[in-house]
Formats: C-alpha cells, sequence, structure tokens
C-alpha cells in the first residue's frame, strides 16, 4: 500500500478537485493512504469539507505572490511529513511546484491535464520543464492528448490517456428528487434545460442564454447552476430576453446529483473543454446531451445516439435544442442510451484501477 498525495490549486469546487476527490475516495477504499494539499491560502473552499467526509486528510501549503521561491522546499517538507510515495499534480500551478517537490522528496511524481491549459510564453515554459520531472503526464481524453503533443507539453514517452471517471452511484434517474427540485426551482412541469459548471468565458453560458431565447416560454426552461466570474455576462444576457423569469440561476450547489435529475436535457455551449465530469454524470442520471463539440466532448458523446453535437455556434445550439424539445420520444430514447453508455465506460473504478497500474509502473 502507498502514500498518495494529491496536489491542487485550491478546495474550490471544480472539475480537476472532483476527479481528485473521486480518486482519493477510491484509492483510500483499496486500503492506501491518501492526503490532498492546496496551494492556496485559507479560507478553505467547499471541497476541503467533502474530503474530510470521506477520511481524506487535506493540507495546505500556500503559495505567496509571483514566483515563489519558497514553495518548492516548502511541499519538500510537507511531503516528507506526509511520508508521500506518489504525488499526483493537478494542472499547471501544482505541476510547477509539485513535480520538482515530488522528485526532491523521493515521491515518484504523476501529473493530470484537465484541459487545454492556455498561458504566457514564461508559464509554458516552466510547465515544461516540470513535466520533464514527472514519470508520466496523464491527459483526460485522447483531444486532450493531442493538444499535449501540439504544445510540447511533455515528453512523448510520458503521454497517457486515462478519461475521467465518476461514481456512478450518485448519479441515476431520481424521481423523489426530481419532484422535489422541481417544486423548489418552481419549474412545474415544464420541459426542462439545464447546465452545470463554473460560470466564466470558456464554459460560455451566455451563449447557451441566447440559443435558448427562442425557445423560452412557460412551457419550456432553462436552470444555469454555478457561479464564477462570468455571472454578470450571464445575468446580462438573461436581462435582455422578453421573459427573465423563465431562467434560474441557483448559484453554486454543492446537491448537483439532486439537481440534474430535474432537468429533461443537458446542455453545455463551452468554447473549449478537456472531459467534464458533468456529460457522464449527466448520462448516468439519463439525461441526454446537447454540447458543443470541442475538446474532448466528441469521445464522449455518440452523436445521434446519446445527444447532439453542434459547432460553438448560437443558431445551431438553438435548433438542436429545439429538435429535442419538439421530440420529447426521441430525447428520451437518447438518455436512456447516455445512462448505458455512461455506466459503461465512464465507472470511477476503471479510472481508479488505471491510475494505481501508473502509480506501479512509475515506483518500479
Amino acid at each position: 500500500m502507498w502514500s498518495i498525495v494529491h496536489v491542487l490549486s485550491s478546495f474550490g469546487v471544480g472539475g480537476q478537485e472532483r476527479v481528485a476527490l473521486d480518486l482519493a475516495i477510491g484509492q483510500k477504499a483499496r486500503g492506501h493512504k491518501v492526503a490532498v494539499v492546496s496551494l492556496a491560502p485559507p479560507p478553505d473552499g467547499a471541497m476541503a469539507d467533502e474530503f474530510l467526509e470521506h477520511g481524506i486528510a487535506v493540507d495546505r501549503v500556500p503559495k505567496r505572490g509571483g514566483l515563489d521561491a519558497t514553495l518548492v522546499p516548502r511541499l519538500v517538507r510537507a511531503f516528507k511529513q506526509l511520508g508521500a510515495e506518489v504525488v499526483h499534480t493537478h494542472n499547471p500551478l501544482p505541476l510547477i511546484y509539485g513535480a520538482p517537490a515530488a522528485r526532491l522528496a523521493g515521491a515518484a511524481a504523476i501529473h493530470t491535464k484537465h484541459g487545454v491549459n492556455p498561458g504566457s510564453r514564461g508559464h509554458r515554459m516552466l510547465r515544461r520543464a516540470a513535466a520533464q520531472l514527472t514519470h508520466a503526464f496523464v491527459a483526460v481524453s485522447e483531444t486532450t492528448n493531442v493538444q499535449a503533443l501540439q504544445q510540447n507539453d511533455a515528453p512523448v514517452n510520458r503521454l497517457k490517456t486515462i478519461a475521467n471517471g465518476i461514481r456512478l452511484d450518485r448519479y441515476h434517474p431520481d424521481p423523489e428528487a426530481r419532484a422535489a427540485t422541481r417544486v423548489e426551482l418552481g419549474l412545474g412541469d415544464a420541459w426542462v434545460v439545464g447546465t452545470v459548471g463554473r460560470l466564466d468565458d470558456y464554459k460560455n453560458q451566455a451563449l447557451l442564454v441566447r440559443a435558448m431565447a427562442p425557445l423560452l416560454s412557460s412551457h419550456v426552461r432553462l436552470v444555469i447552476v454555478g457561479d464564477g466570474p462570468a455571472r454578470g455576462a450571464v445575468e446580462a444576457e438573461i436581462a435582455k430576453l422578453a421573459e427573465p423569469r423563465w431562467v434560474v440561476m441557483t448559484g453554486r450547489r454543492m446537491d448537483v446529483p439532486r439537481i440534474i435529475p430535474a432537468f429533461d436535457v443537458f446542455a453545455l455551449s463551452s468554447k473549449t473543454e478537456g472531459l467534464p465530469l458533468v456529460v457522464p454524470e449527466a448520462m448516468a442520471a439519463g439525461l441526454p446531451i446537447v454540447t458543443t463539440a470541442v475538446g474532448g466532448l466528441p469521445t464522449v458523446v455518440d452523436d445521434g445516439k446519446t445527444g447532439l453535437l453542434v459547432p460553438v455556434d448560437e443558431t445551431q445550439l438553438s435548433a438542436a435544442l429545439a429538435k429535442l424539445a419538439a421530440h420529447r420520444e426521441l430525447a428520451q430514447k437518447m438518455g436512456a442510451q447516455a445512462r448505458e453508455t455512461a455506466l459503461h465506460r465512464y465507472s470511477a473504478d476503471r479510472m481508479v484501477d488505471a491510475y494505481l497500474d501508473l502509480y506501479a509502473a512509475a515506483r518500479g
């Protein structure tokens, strides 16, 4: 059994944090000692409590302003105190500081790339240098792997692909949760398009609001779950609607598995993605997916079978949503197929086993 330490930018609510949580839970269940280190100063984000609730130790080694020359030695000290044998970093900042610290602490260094990760030239150079110190550099989809190759993110012989997995027991059709959430959000018996994610320019929820505009009524609603820097822009688009009341913004929610069953279709309007966990989660809940064909999403959604893929285009996104609104039996059929696909492809157990095999190879 190993001592495994995951390193995150923060304990905020996001895709990489949830992947780390699911990995940590699965690794602990297999008898490993698991801890998670955040590079953000207090106060902790909401995910810290979730790690603690599952018996995962949490620690903080805050990064100071600018290029922090003290962070690597401070991480080395923390890794040694935790007895780290495997250090698993998630996304750029933890890679830059965590990979050299892992090596200095005598641990295997594993990194996961969760998305495109744009950055300045200097930042990219730091990431590439740190990647040279990893034993394995993992992309969450084949598309993300190709992006890593194109960006020269890591040595080719260390690049691997492991698709994200989800705890499938948390996501399933749930009539009771559906009814209760619809009452809470005032949705009645409307046909509901829903989305979940950080409100930012990449997730592009403002495009979804515009695409839904011609469809909205008392019988067709939109629910947006999440918060972030683009909230004002999304609210501005909602304010332009003839009837803004047909859109519900819930803000950040920690009970997403309870909310998703209230939707009839899950929509994503992102400009770029890796492999967002929320899509297989929605599929496992029995929802058809309408999404932009970016990043790893075309490998997740089988176009015409489990959902509809469109370009990043308002008109085509609107047409795809209108198609499912007009053909509800088709939407239900796609949702049933989406659940079967999610159960087959995206279990957290598969993901945990794949990473443990990678750790074993790295440990030699």
